[in-house]
């Protein structure tokens, strides 16, 4: 955010009058019988003005906090996303597969990372964009990948390049748009989430035609359904993922909703082991983490985790017609590992 957000308003801007970006405070604030939501439009051009840093502090707080407390809609979550994407550099390969991950994980490891690394090692761009820290006691992805010896990169040119190298890539938000990143970190200032947790997930930035999607409150899968749509993705799913991750919970049904060729479809995926109750994980050790990917070690959760969670993803893709051809090719693939790759501590 630049110093204008949190210093004097700009010589433009007139005590005497409203300040521009009133007006979309007012929308969305002005009491229960005449708020509404923004409509795509309006979230793009506030947020535009949020990411140009032409907004006061009280300003986007209390922007924040109405749309928090009214929930975000799939218009608002779209033109949000929108307005970050134009300030992205265009070009360079595109991915695959765009793997979110924004929530950190504090009850399971995190397996979905063993899910990624399969699926780029199975001839798939993988590209993965986090924010690390934002909520104290989980482990972040950032954090992870670096314990494991997998550098993530700095910049979105690096990601680029390792894209087409190696198929993977980890990039922090704050390396795509610092003042995404920033708003990231109100959390513990507001005491709340905020809809920038749904836009991180959704920006997409290599523009792959595949979008995974794991979030914890199952009532914001038709919001990212919807915002989906609304910004032309053909290929999607979201469902409540281990911790709020694109982690399959191997022991539960999942249920999903998605976007196929740009068809809304509901879909549910039966439980993969018999473990209804979830266990949590006292000791988060991640030596553990590597000795599965390795093969030193057999774990029924972490394997079926792993796998179910491709399995999602190469239907999503289109790399199989119907669940039982997604998990057995999932299931290939994780055996077929590169077991001496990527991880290398």
């Amino acid at each position: 955010m630049s110093q204008a957000t949190s210093q004097a308003p700009s010589p433009a801007f007139s005590p005497l009058a409203p300040h521009p970006f009133a007006r979309f405070i007012a929308i969305l604030g002005r009491g229960r019988n005449l708020s509404r939501p923004l409509t795509v439009e309006e979230a793009e051009q506030a947020m535009a003005m949020i990411l140009a840093g032409d907004v006061l502090p009280e300003q986007l707080g209390a922007f924040l906090m109405l749309l928090r407390v009214k929930e975000e809609s799939p218009e608002e979550i779209a033109g949000f996303v929108r307005a970050v994407r134009k300030t992205l550099p265009q070009g360079g390969p595109a991915a695959d597969i765009d793997f979110s991950s924004y929530a950190g994980k504090k009850r399971q490891l995190p397996w979905f990372l063993l899910a990624a690394l399969a699926l780029a090692q199975s001839g798939r761009k993988v590209f993965m964009h986090g924010f690390d820290g934002h909520t104290a006691g989980r482990l972040y992805t950032g954090e992870v990948l670096r314990a494991l010896g997998v550098t993530p990169a700095r910049d979105l040119a690096e990601a680029s390049a390792a894209l087409s190298q190696k198929n993977f890539a980890y990039l922090d938000l704050a390396a795509i748009s610092p003042p995404l990143a920033r708003m990231m970190g109100f959390k513990p200032i507001l005491g709340l989430r905020s809809p920038v947790h749904t836009i991180a997930r959704m920006i997409n930035p290599f523009a792959a035609p595949c979008l995974l999607q794991g979030i914890f409150h199952p009532n914001y899968m038709a919001t990212h359904r919807g915002a989906a749509a609304l910004l032309g993705e053909r290929d999607m799913i979201v469902f409540r993922g281990e911790g709020g991750e694109i982690e399959r919970r191997p022991g539960k049904p999942c249920e999903t909703l998605g976007l196929r060729e740009g068809v809304a479809f509901e879909e549910r995926w039966e439980p993969l082991i018999e473990e209804p109750r979830q266990t949590p994980d006292e000791d988060m050790d991640l030596k553990r983490l590597v000795a599965v990917w390795r093969g030193e070690t057999r774990d029924a959760y972490a394997e079926a985790a792993v796998a179910g969670t491709m399995a999602l993803a190469l239907k999503t893709c289109g790399a199989a017609a119907d669940q039982a051809a997604a998990q057995a090719l999932a299931e290939q693939f994780w055996s077929a590992r590169d077991r001496d790759a990527w991880i290398t501590r």
